[in-house]
Formats: C-alpha cells, sequence, structure tokens
C-alpha cells in the first residue's frame, strides 16, 4: 500500500512491507525520483518506474520514503532533503542501521551526494546512471556502494559513473559498478527488476547509528 503524506514542505510516499508487524523495524530506502517526477502531484509518484517495477518482486520487507522533488533539481532543496532524512531516522519503523538510498538520473546525482553528506547514515547506496563529486570519494569508502549506467546514455554519460566508483576504490573502498550493454538513460528498468539489488542492500548494515532525538519532529500527517 502507497500512502500519500507530508513532512513539512516535502510531499512523499511512503511504502511499507505487507503485514506490518507493530513494533518490528525494517530495513529502509531513501528512493530518490528522477526529473520526471517532479512537481506537486504526489499521486504521480505512485505510477514512479520504482513502485511499478518492485511490486513483481516477492514481499523483501522494506519500507521506501520517497519525497517529492517541487524544485527545478534536489539540490535546491538540499538543506530540507536533510531534516527529511532526520525526519525518517526518528520513525519507530525504520531498522536504522540498514538506511539505504537509491535513485537514478537526477536522483543518481541526489543519490551520490546524500550518500557523501551523510555516511554516516546509510549501509548502502545504489546510484544509477548519475555522477558526483568524485574529488569528494573518500567518504563512501566504507560505504557499500553499487552503481548502474547504460554504456550509450547519451543523457548522462557511463563515464559519469566510472569516475565516482574509480575514485572510491583507489581510496581503498569496495565499490563496484555494472554497466549496461546497448542501454540508454533508462537503466534504472533493469535495476529494479533485479531482485539481486535488494539482497545486496541487504547485506549492508551500519555497526554505529545515528540517533536522532524522537521528539525532534512531529508525527507524520496524512497528505491533504
Amino acid at each position: 500500500m502507497l500512502e500519500c503524506l507530508r513532512f513539512k514542505e516535502l510531499d512523499y510516499i511512503l511504502k511499507k512491507p505487507d503485514n506490518t508487524e507493530s513494533g518490528k523495524k525494517y530495513p529502509t530506502i531513501l528512493l530518490m525520483h528522477g526529473a520526471g517526477s517532479r512537481g506537486r502531484d504526489i499521486e504521480m509518484m505512485k505510477s514512479n518506474p520504482y513502485f511499478i517495477i518492485t511490486q513483481k518482486h516477492d514481499d523483501m520487507g522494506f519500507v521506501t520514503f520517497a519525497p517529492q522533488c517541487y524544485a527545478n533539481t534536489w539540490f535546491d532543496i538540499f538543506e530540507q532533503l536533510g531534516e527529511f532524512l532526520d525526519y525518517m531516522l526518528t520513525c519507530d519503523f525504520v531498522d536504522t542501521s540498514r538506511v539505504y538510498v537509491m535513485g537514478p538520473s537526477m536522483g543518481g546525482y541526489a543519490t551520490w551526494q546524500m550518500a557523501m553528506s551523510h555516511c554516516d547514515v546509510f549501509a548502502a547506496a545504489v546510484p544509477i546512471c548519475g555522477g558526483g563529486m568524485y574529488w569528494n570519494a573518500a567518504r563512501l569508502q566504507n560505504m557499500g556502494v553499487w552503481a548502474f549506467h547504460g554504456d550509450e546514455d547519451n543523457a548522462v554519460f557511463c563515464e559519469e559513473s566510472k569516475k565516482m566508483v574509480d575514485a572510491i576504490n583507489k581510496c581503498g573502498g569496495n565499490a563496484k559498478l555494472t554497466i549496461y550493454n546497448g542501454r540508454g538513460h533508462d537503466s534504472w528498468v533493469p535495476t529494479y527488476e533485479n531482485r539481486e539489488v535488494f539482497e545486496w542492500l541487504l547485506d549492508h548494515k551500519k555497526d554505529t547509528i545515528t540517533e536522532i532525538p524522537k521528539d525532534k519532529y512531529d508525527n507524520q500527517t496524512l497528505f491533504g
């Protein structure tokens, strides 16, 4: 079930596992969508490829938070994203040792930057057809990173993912890159279709957890 909610100025979709148990904590994905889902129509987010494709998988027990970017880019509201992440961590059903970030294209750039800016929070990151500030790659040397890109992507060149992964590994990290031969910009499709990606996420867990005071933010409220 997809719920439409709001945190401050950010509308977002919340997806919980089937048959969620009260008091249980779940691995959590922060989904950073691409440019095509921008706006103020949160209902539109329900048809995002992530939700359409991953519903075909057997329920793997993830919670997904998917905020909607109402600005031109995620970087225009990056400070708000940090507050949203803090808010996520206060939710009782979130396993704060298993929080992950994932996204394509515009969201791929945001995934790289969120991972670098909050390397104390995320256990792993899955940036798809994006790029980032490879000179800061040392911040990701202790994080699981699996990047994806199409070799025929003319919107964001595959070299952008290569630069990031190479820079992380030169710093002693263990990042990996999957390149789809003959694929253009829509490399998120085979990535979301690949159950192995989500199983790989579950292999990563933070030993040291950043705790956010439970009373820092009000309880989530229904959008509308």
